[in-house]
């Protein structure tokens, strides 16, 4: 494999702590929490004494300082290990950046350190029940009343919900207006009128908790808004390139991972005499699935570095997003046939991944949606197509 040279010795010894803390405080209980449907509290607050939470977030609030290399490593090493339950990168990783760029400074004050020590867990709340993936098109108000706000909606599939103690939640303080009404609020889990659905039921992902979130007349102070109001949309459309590449870097090492069970598999197994991995149909699809993950990880890597330096856009966060996911429901799918029966019994830890690999073509926006950034990047704006053809 061609050596990876996006980490330094510094980040590789930070994945050794990783991987132990992993091996130590994760996979002993992830089974449990599998029935739970729940992380408990203990583990987030373990995670942050030991670094994971937060990573790339100054330590002047509360983070560890590092670079968005240290989160990836986190992803890497959770995924390598089938860690799906403890949503630590969507806390760190997807909630913490609109505080961090967004809020202001009491509001980081307030929540970016206990979020770093797993003292306080963060959702955010964008998907509704009548639509997922247009954003501009959501129902949930905040109405501004005097120094308030009051919240009145629905979410639904909301991660990290059940324990959450602070969710950014995406509203219209301007319900007549499609993109520049939304606004970004930060909404206490302990406010009146905010309730919890229960626990919804996944196919994948079991131990992550997913659920429902109901806001009737939540009245929030106006200083918990993020940013300027009518800003939300493009805070969203800003922040959304990172959440895609932690999908891409969770998919190419779930696809490692994937194969590299299926390899152990396949070369203990008997059949006909051999074992599975001496018929040669076995040796073509092992050597297409590391073909086609050895591509896209030279490829997610070079967009680390380009995210490193500020320059990751939509498009190639869209690219990267598309084709990982795709890739890895193809290698788990495969990989789970050439486990045979075994690949279909939850407790071989590939049937396990083959299911939690399905959210990832929907989650940070379903594969359609990427495809439509992507090929509006490549053609003309709808306005001059329209002009031309009037021309013609």
């Amino acid at each position: 494999m061609i050596p990876r040279t996006v980490f330094s010795p510094t980040h590789e010894q930070f994945r050794d702590q990783v991987r132990r803390f992993v091996v130590r405080e994760i996979l002993p209980h992830h089974a449990a929490w599998e029935e739970a449907g729940v992380v408990p509290r203990e583990a987030w607050r373990k995670a942050g004494e030991a670094g994971l939470l937060l990573c790339n977030v100054p330590e002047e609030w509360g983070g560890m300082g590092g670079d968005f290399l240290h989160s990836a490593i986190v992803i890497e090493e959770m995924s390598r290990a089938g860690a799906t339950g403890p949503a630590f990168s969507l806390h760190s990783d997807i909630v913490a950046p609109y505080l961090l760029h967004y809020g202001t400074e009491a509001q980081k004050r307030r929540w970016l350190p206990a979020m770093a020590r797993g003292d306080a867990l963060a959702a955010i709340a964008m998907t509704e029940p009548q639509g997922g993936s247009d954003l501009q098109a959501i129902r949930t108000t905040a109405i501004r009343d005097g120094d308030d706000y009051v919240i009145s909606g629905q979410k639904i599939y909301i991660t990290n919900a059940q324990g959450a103690d602070v969710i950014v939640v995406a509203a219209k303080t301007d319900p007549t207006a499609r993109g520049r009404g939304v606004s970004l609020i930060l909404v206490e889990t302990d406010r009146p009128g905010f309730a919890r659905g229960k626990p919804l039921k996944k196919v994948g992902c079991k131990a992550m908790d997913t659920s429902e979130l109901f806001f009737d007349q939540v009245r929030v102070p106006v200083t918990n808004l993020l940013g300027e109001e009518g800003r939300g949309f493009a805070q969203l459309m800003t922040e959304l390139a990172q959440e895609r590449l932690v999908q891409a870097v969770r998919a190419v090492a779930s696809a490692e991972a994937a194969l590299e069970q299926t390899i152990a598999y396949v070369t203990a197994r008997p059949a006909f005499g051999q074992t599975v991995a001496d018929f040669q149909n076995t040796q073509f699809r092992l050597a297409e699935m590391r073909a086609e993950i050895a591509v896209l990880r030279v490829y997610v890597d070079r967009c680390l570095e380009v995210h490193l330096a500020g320059g990751l856009d939509a498009v190639d966060a869209a690219i990267a997003k598309m084709q990982t996911t795709e890739m890895l429901g193809r290698v788990v799918d495969q990989c789970v046939q050439l486990h045979g029966g075994a690949g279909y019994m939850w407790e071989y830890p590939i049937a396990r991944a083959w299911a939690d690999a399905r959210m990832a073509r929907i989650a940070g926006g379903s594969i359609e949606v990427m495809k439509q950034i992507i090929a509006r990047s490549l053609l003309p704006k709808q306005e001059k197509r329209q002009g031309r053809a009037a021309a013609e």
